[in-house]
């Protein structure tokens, strides 16, 4: 007796990608993105430092370091430029209609609701297990009650960033390969294999670089799984969004994109050893999420 998973929508999931799903047409359609992207994202910031009136080099330098709300929007929106991309990609090469990357009509919302709440209460849950600081008194940053006028807004740009990057990994990338290979090792497991490389930042994570670009790769090995059971990217996207709105809204590190966070760590990105420490309590929350989204959508 042999376990799979039950990957049975994936094929509806996949069927859009199937009429134009020849490997040069998804290696023109990589290009197309990548070329779309960056013209795209330098309209979007060239437009910004226009208004802005200084020097795009101190601005570009303010907004890589994410300190302030209005820096820490205009990067995660800016994210909106990758998803235009993909959505002008296959609507040019691939000849289909972009809300083909969401996936099955009417699965996207219910199973983004459903998976959301699961992780709401995880939270909860989390909020009241030990232990209960990270090796140190957290430092307030945002006081509550901006944060807490702030939130709305911050939700949507963390939403808007999350579900740009599923749509290109999970949508398009996972799509173009499952219409064309049936095995998982090359659907699931390429794609999580870019996600983790452009989460490969040694000049930001130091000796810590290989083991935060393994985290984001298994992160897209479980998002893809989970996109699989679904037929949607709904659950892939609740899983990231409330992922990134712990580690970037509610707690951050201090020295990265900490502009809209609540609390700040009592350690730094340049803290190699708590870091460290760390990420294996990221690797068994991340599992623990996966889990608690598959029972929402009880697959």
């Amino acid at each position: 007796m042999t376990w799979r998973p039950d990957y049975s929508t994936h094929a509806e999931f996949v069927a859009p990608a199937r009429p134009a799903s020849a490997l040069w047409r998804f290696f023109l359609g990589l290009f197309v993105a990548v070329v779309a992207y960056v013209a795209l994202n330098e309209f979007y910031f060239q437009t910004i430092y226009a208004f802005a009136g200084t020097s795009a080099a101190s601005l570009h330098d303010n907004l890589l370091k994410g300190a302030t709300p209005q820096a820490m929007y205009l990067l995660l929106f800016s994210f909106g430029t990758m998803a235009m991309a993909v959505g002008v990609t296959v609507r040019i090469v691939h000849q289909r209609n972009a809300s083909s990357l969401l996936g099955v009509p009417g699965r996207l919302w219910p199973s983004f609701r459903s998976v959301s709440l699961a992780m709401l209460a995880l939270g909860a849950v989390l909020l009241i297990l030990p232990p209960w600081d990270m090796g140190g008194e957290l430092t307030p940053n945002l006081p509550l009650n901006r944060w807490l006028l702030l939130l709305p807004l911050s939700l949507l740009a963390v939403l808007v960033q999350v579900s740009a990057e599923e749509i290109v990994f999970r949508g398009y990338v996972q799509q173009q390969l499952a219409a064309r290979f049936n095995s998982p090792l090359i659907w699931m497991v390429l794609p999580s294999a870019l996600f983790a490389l452009g989460h490969y930042l040694p000049a930001e994570a130091g000796e810590n670089a290989l083991m935060v670009a393994l985290w984001a790769g298994v992160f897209g090995i479980l998002m893809a799984d989970l996109t699989a059971r679904s037929g949607s990217l709904g659950p892939a996207i609740a899983v990231h969004l409330w992922n990134n709105v712990s580690a970037i809204l509610i707690v951050s590190l201090p020295d990265d994109l900490s502009g809209l966070a609540l609390y700040l760590t009592p350690f730094s990105m340049d803290d190699a050893a708590a870091i460290r420490t760390w990420l294996p309590v990221d690797f068994a929350l991340m599992l623990v999420s996966w889990l608690a989204a598959r029972l929402a959508i009880r697959r």
